[in-house]
C-alpha cells in the first residue's frame, strides 16, 4: 500500500465521517498543522500516533504500518499549482520571496529558515470586513558555514 493510497483512505473517511483535523490532532497529541501534514502523507508518525490515526479513520494494519514509514516529501506537482488556494501561496512567494529573503539576510546573515526545525499555526482572525486567515511560521535560522 502506497502512502498516497493511505492518504486517499484518510481523506475519504474524514469526509464520510465529518471528522475535523483538530480532533485528530488531539488524539495524536500534536498540533493540527503537523498532524494534518502527517495524515496527508508528509510526516512520519510514531507507532502510537499511527495507531490513533488508524483507529479514527478505520485503517488496516498495513495502512497503520505505512504511516510509520518516512515519506517522500513534497506534495505539490512540479509545475505551477492550479488549485486557487495553493496558487496564492505560490503567488505570495513570487511577489514577496525576494523581500522575505532580503529581510532575513539583513537581520540574520547568509542562511536559510529551516523547514525541519519548524512550527506553524493557522488561525481564524475575526474582522468586521471579513474574517482573516492568520498564518504564523516559525523556523530555526541555519547559517551557511565557511569551510
Amino acid at each position: 500500500m502506497t502512502r498516497n493510497e493511505i492518504t486517499e483512505q484518510i481523506i475519504a473517511a474524514k469526509n464520510r465521517q465529518g471528522i475535523k483535523w483538530a480532533d485528530v490532532a488531539k488524539a495524536v497529541g500534536k498540533s493540527k498543522e503537523w498532524t494534518t501534514a502527517g495524515c496527508l502523507g508528509q510526516m512520519t508518525f510514531t507507532r502510537e500516533q499511527a495507531e490513533a490515526v488508524g483507529k479514527i479513520f478505520g485503517l488496516s494494519d498495513d495502512a497503520v504500518q505505512g504511516l510509520q514509514v518516512v515519506p517522500y516529501k513534497g506534495s505539490l506537482p512540479g509545475s505551477v499549482p492550479t488549485d486557487p488556494l495553493i496558487y496564492r501561496f505560490y503567488e505570495l512567494v513570487c511577489v514577496y520571496g525576494t523581500t522575505i529573503k532580503s529581510l532575513i539576510h539583513e537581520e540574520f546573515g547568509d542562511g536559510i529558515m529551516s523547514a525541519i526545525d519548524f512550527s506553524m499555526d493557522i488561525a481564524r482572525e475575526p474582522n468586521p470586513a471579513g474574517d482573516r486567515v492568520r498564518i504564523t511560521m516559525n523556523g530555526k535560522f541555519l547559517p551557511y558555514k565557511s569551510y
